[in-house]
């Protein structure tokens, strides 16, 4: 699907059931695609939900790239959730987003600016990234990484201006758009975390819980950044979280208590150890 400079790669999976469905919308980290959440996807599928993953990309010049910050029209955060509400096998009222890493961050950010979100859920999110770029509690050595990696969102985003820095920044980080967040959050995260500290999801929980919005977050012991993709243990302890989460706020109660009837364990969330389920490719 390409709308002007932008291009968004989506990858469908969807359970052998007929519908309306209920659907989950899968973000890849930076750097990988749509296509690499295909084990996820067929997870999803099996526990019987609808699997859409998308990955974006901006054209500049003559190449599409991937990006930090994809989305420059009002209506960008909007595009995914518009597109899968159209299919007719989706139950519109039933969309929830699963993000890792940047895609939590876009999981969180399309649930505030769409307002068409069920239920959110987000590894490891960076949340702030005005406070996580100044790094205010990191060493000298580390604030002064971050400091160049401040001058390259800058150039990134293209702001012309500190001020308009703060102004985008602001814009692309859920703490800061969470007055406008009111789907269900589960926010999943690594006591360990040193690429975002867990300080960034106990700040939203927190600004969440001020709000009176519906918000919960999971602290994995010991885990690192992108733990469920290299430790199972962890990975099943989340995972089996998450299917609960999304479980409780997409599924209609019959399919919910028949699956919470049958199920046997935990999945791993670690992308090698993904089987085949009984699921048709789109």
């Amino acid at each position: 699907m390409t709308i002007e400079t932008l291009r968004i790669r989506l990858e469908w999976v969807r359970p052998a059931k007929l519908g309306p469905l209920p659907v989950v919308i899968v973000h890849p980290e930076a750097g990988y695609r749509a296509a690499d959440m295909r084990g996820i996807l067929n997870d999803l599928a099996a526990a019987g939900y609808l699997a859409v993953a998308a990955d974006y990309q901006r054209r500049k010049g003559n190449r599409w790239r991937q990006s930090l910050f994809p989305w420059q029209d009002p209506d960008d955060p909007k595009r995914v959730i518009d597109r899968v509400r159209a299919h007719p096998d989706v139950n519109r009222e039933r969309i929830g987003l699963l993000g890792f890493s940047q895609g939590g961050v876009f999981s969180l950010l399309i649930a505030a600016y769409s307002g068409r979100a069920a239920a959110v859920v987000a590894y490891y999110p960076v949340t702030d990234f005005e406070r996580w770029l100044k790094a205010p509690d990191a060493e000298l050595g580390r604030r002064l990484v971050f400091g160049i990696i401040r001058i390259g969102f800058r150039r990134a985003i293209g702001a012309k201006s500190d001020k308009e820095l703060q102004t985008l920044l602001r814009r692309a980080s859920p703490f800061w758009q969470a007055t406008s967040i009111r789907a269900p959050v589960l926010l999943v995260h690594g006591d360990r975390d040193g690429s975002a500290e867990i300080d960034e999801s106990r700040r939203l929980a927190r600004r969440l819980a001020e709000l009176n919005r519906p918000v919960e977050l999971l602290v994995v012991r010991g885990g690192s950044h992108v733990f469920n993709f290299r430790d199972r243990t962890q990975a099943d302890l989340a995972w089996a979280a998450t299917l609960r989460f999304l479980d409780r706020h997409l599924m209609p109660e019959q399919f919910s208590l028949f699956r919470s009837s049958r199920r046997t364990g935990s999945r791993n969330v670690g992308l090698a150890a993904w089987t085949k389920s009984d699921t048709q490719s789109l």
